[in-house]
């Protein structure tokens, strides 16, 4: 509570000391009222997120379409430059000339961002350092729902980039210091987009794209197009802008997933060889032993499309008016295939273990005997073939109206609109089954001994489980209201702005998994689909039947295995209730900001109060109940909780000509975000094979950070800048998971025990022969102090009229929490470097990014957290205008392969995945008119 009044205080001093110092200039005969800064920064302008963007995109957007990259980048540095706080800039020519195929890998040029890459395509940026999930993005102002598109995954706030096409964008900004106009919820950045207004470009303006993508290791392309079409009057008072995008990307990421590992001194209490190898000395009871190794293929094919209508009227120069209509939908169907011998579930099979470095076991051998043509097998060799079959179709619509009166000195902004995204996804599953011996190897995969019988899908099927096919409606919808009236001055404060902001969020699941009815099937009955032949698993160092191994027909051999002809119901309410939540968060905000300037100081002064109330529902279950007619005694049941806190948010941006082209910049603010929807509701969303499950806590506070930022940049040359920043955020309250184990009903049980795995668990004393297990269990709780602190220095320039050109970056964030350990997501060494040509008709530019290891979280229910290792990607482009009409473009990614690996535990000794992605081409023809 200090830190906030000392904040709040020294904002206040500061002004006023800014204000007592420069008085003589102000009031001077000579003196002029400040110059407002440039258009695209427009802070004392319009206090809503889009910042002005309707008065300045005409200058921008023009400029944009008609000029190349050098241009471009010199109009981001003017953004950069006129604003009052931190801030970073991209313009529509950024993304389209440089090597991307999404908004967030042309904002991984910027210092201090630095992106996840999953699953190839990037869906998560982080900004100084910072969890995705803490950050804000708006488009023109406002939040765009999202509903969650993998099934399995944890929710969180943070923006996927993947789902927005770039085509609708015209520039966008990145505020790494906030000002109290902008809303709540950020600790690393807020990244406002803003799309292109009609009376901003010149009438029938007509622009498109068409082209193709390929990615080497699927070996086949998908086509995408775009379409961009402005009108507007004669008078320009009213005009109607509308783009259209039509995206199709085949992807595959394969590899190897290891799921936990298996202290040595567990085997060996079952199983005399082992024993004997600690009692030789070979192994120590100490090592650490994988429990599996898992061939992992997951193959997606997504189908994107877009419509954008802006609708703009704007009679006279008093009254401006957008209204904004966007519908979208995402088809995002995959499959996922998970090949893993297990060693780990029956100890009587392993028949020797080979000791490598830092007390990890490298390779064993397995034995078993394989079942020919049957759908009951025990062997004391394993292996499981995970099918999921994942149909998943994401609709997103929204309708947004702003305007703008303003009178003489004075404006009054208004913003109200809805977004909704909703997406039921469905997964079928089979999991086949094996009896056959193996041999793995921690560095090569595993292959087995008996190649005539693994390679023969008469020995592979159903093992007493049929599988199941799971339902999950995921909704998202945002609601919101916000109204800024603006007062200008002459003078050195030159305008009060004050507002009001509400907004909702509502955001939902339910899980339904019908479990009965799906018949035990072999895998010729499935559909046998031949060997695989797994390149991106080869391309890390894998072999073996890691890469060659039976396989069905692919994705709709599964859904029609479980779905046809079947009669199916679920007798699983336990996941139905472990599942369902239902969250609704309200934030009622106000702020007054006052702004400040002349011809060697300008910046903003002010405080933001906000009002948040969260509602929280979901199933508190007794360990009793496991059936659906259970009653549930008083407390339990769809249960739901209130939490409500004030928060006071100063903030306080100052920058500082001290000569015309160097400029030095401070800020002081205080911030709050919030947890992951998920994790707010009495949710337990578990894995009931290998026992690990998330939970949620809806007594989570606010994450609260009280944050310093100071910058220099010297603006040597036209298009060219040095810049040096730092950055130091004291969290006051970080949000952190804490492990736990939980006795909980097995919600899969009735299958489970009718197959060796329920059998291996309750051997094991994992499970009782009723169900209850004992969960590994990650929650969030409030988990105390964190601090973040760290520097940047970003250079670029071009070089006379070479055409040629630089921009290069480094980023250095170093972050700890009161128990010792890193932030998520927060690499201590980021740069990248990109080179680019530009002259007559040629333009060419390649990106170089690297980020250092770093924490991340699971992406899967009940996933531990994970380490994830340095990553470096190399892409270019090549362009070549044939005319102020037609030019061709093609772009290459991932040139280097990169192999995106991640361990359990910060020593880095015990892998938990490795996959590749491969190489992506894009060949694309545009066209102006």
């Amino acid at each position: 509570m200090s830190q906030r009044k000392s904040l709040l205080a020294a904002s206040i001093i500061a002004g006023l000391c800014l204000s007592g110092s420069l008085r003589a200039a102000d009031t001077a005969p000579a003196a002029q009222p400040a110059p407002q800064p440039a258009p695209a920064a427009a802070t004392q302008d319009n206090s809503n997120p889009q910042t002005t963007a309707d008065q300045s995109q005409a200058k921008q957007l023009e400029t944009v379409t008609v000029t190349g990259i050098r241009a471009s980048l010199q109009q981001s540095l003017d953004t950069k430059r006129n604003a009052d706080a931190i801030v970073d800039a991209i313009t529509a020519e950024d993304i389209g000339k440089f090597p991307a195929t999404n908004v967030a890998e042309a904002l991984a040029q910027i210092p201090g961002v630095t992106l996840d890459r999953a699953f190839g395509a990037t869906q998560r940026v982080s900004i100084n350092g910072i969890d995705p999930s803490l950050n804000l993005s708006f488009l023109d102002g406002h939040p765009i729902a999202q509903a969650m598109w993998l099934y399995g995954d944890s929710p969180n706030r943070g923006f996927n980039y993947s789902l927005l096409p770039p085509e609708i964008l015209g520039s966008l900004e990145i505020y790494k210091s906030p000002e109290a106009r902008l809303p709540e919820g950020s600790l690393g950045g807020t990244v406002i987009m803003h799309t292109i207004q009609p009376l901003d470009v010149p009438a029938n303006t007509l622009s498109g794209s068409f082209g193709v993508n390929y990615n080497d290791m699927v070996e086949q392309s998908r086509p995408n197009a775009s379409l961009f079409y402005s009108w507007h009057n004669a008078d320009k008072t009213f005009g109607a802008d509308v783009s259209l995008s039509h995206y199709e990307q085949k992807t595959d990421r394969q590899g190897q997933e290891i799921f936990g590992y298996t202290p040595v001194s567990a085997i060996a209490a079952a199983n005399p060889a082992i024993a004997g190898q600690i009692a030789a000395g070979t192994l120590k009871a100490s090592d650490q032993m994988p429990t599996e190794l898992n061939a992992a293929d997951f193959q997606q094919t997504e189908k994107r499309s877009s419509i954008l209508v802006n609708l703009q009227y704007k009679p006279n120069d008093h009254f401006d008016s957008t209204l904004s209509l966007l519908y979208m939908t995402d088809r995002l169907d995959n499959l996922n295939v998970s090949m893993y011998p297990i060693a780990g579930f029956n100890y009587a099979g392993i028949s020797h273990l080979t000791e490598g470095p830092n007390g990890i076991v490298v390779a064993g051998t397995q034995v078993g005997t394989p079942c020919f043509n049957t759908t009951s097998c025990t062997s004391t060799a394993e292996t499981f073939m995970d099918n999921d079959a994942r149909k998943s179709f994401i609709r997103t619509k929204g309708a947004d109206w702003r305007g703008t009166y303003k009178g003489d000195g004075w404006r009054i902004n208004g913003q109200l609109g809805v977004s909704t995204s909703d997406n039921t996804i469905t997964q079928a599953f089979k999991e086949l089954f094996y009896g056959g011996g193996f041999d793995w190897n921690i560095n090569k995969g595993f292959n087995y001994t008996d190649l005539a019988t693994a390679n023969n899908p008469a020995y592979w099927a159903d093992n007493n489980f049929g599988g199941n096919i799971g339902y999950k409606p995921y909704k998202a919808r945002d609601e919101y209201a916000q109204a800024d009236f603006t007062k200008d001055f002459d003078g050195f404060f030159n305008s009060l702005q004050i507002g009001a902001r509400w907004a909702s969020h509502w955001e939902s699941q339910s899980l339904l998994i019908d479990n009965v009815g799906v018949p035990n099937q072999t895998l010729n009955q499935i559909g046998y689909g031949g060997i695989s032949d797994l390149s991106g698993a080869s391309s890390i160092g894998l072999s073996g039947s890691t890469v060659h191994h039976v396989q069905t027909l692919g994705f709709q051999s599964i859904y029609n295995a479980v779905l046809d002809g079947n009669q199916l119901s679920s007798n699983d309410p336990v996941d139905y209730w472990d599942n369902t939540f239902n969250v609704q968060q309200q934030n009622s905000a106000g702020f007054a900001q006052l702004n400040f300037g002349n011809d060697n100081v300008h910046g903003n002064l002010g405080v933001r109060f906000v009002h948040t109330k969260i509602d929280s529902f979901g199933y508190n279950v007794p360990s009793t109940c496991s059936t659906w007619d259970c009653v549930f005694p008083p407390g339990f049941g769809y249960v739901g909780t209130t939490s409500t806190s004030n928060d006071w948010l100063p903030a306080f941006n100052v920058a500082w000509n001290v000569a015309p082209d160097i400029i030095l910049r401070g800020a002081g603010s205080e911030t709050i975000a919030y947890a992951p929807y998920n994790q707010l509701a009495p949710y337990f969303e578990a894995n009931d094979t290998v026992l690990t499950a998330t939970a949620g806590n809806p007594n989570l506070k606010p994450y609260r950070s009280v944050n310093f930022d100071l910058s220099g940049e010297w603006y040597f040359n036209n298009e060219s800048v040095i810049a040096v920043s730092g950055f130091y955020k004291n969290v006051l309250n970080y949000v952190v998971n804490a492990a736990t184990v939980q006795g909980r009903q097995n919600g899969s049980w009735a299958e489970l025990i009718q197959g060796s795995t329920g059998q291996m668990l309750v051997n094991n004393g994992m499970c009782t022969l009723a169900g209850f297990c004992q969960y590994s269990v990650s929650a969030p709780i409030n988990g105390g102090r964190a601090k973040v602190k760290g520097a940047a220095i970003s250079y670029q320039q071009a070089f006379g009229d070479s055409g040629f050109g630089l921009r290069a970056n480094f980023t250095y964030s170093d972050s700890s929490t009161a128990a010792g350990g890193p932030l998520p997501y927060n690499s201590k060494d980021s740069y990248n470097l990109s080179p680019y040509f530009e002259k007559g008709p040629y333009s060419a530019s390649i990106a170089y990014n690297y980020r250092s290891k770093y924490l991340a979280g699971g992406y899967v229910a009940g996933a531990p957290d994970s380490y994830t290792d340095s990553y470096k990607e190399l892409d270019a482009s090549l362009g070549y205008k044939f005319n102020d009409h037609m030019s061709v473009t093609f772009d290459a990614l991932n040139l280097l392969n990169s192999t995106y690996k991640q361990f359990y535990g910060s020593s880095m000794t015990e892998l938990a995945n490795e996959y590749a992605s491969g190489r992506e081409y894009i060949l694309e023809a545009h066209f102006k008119l």
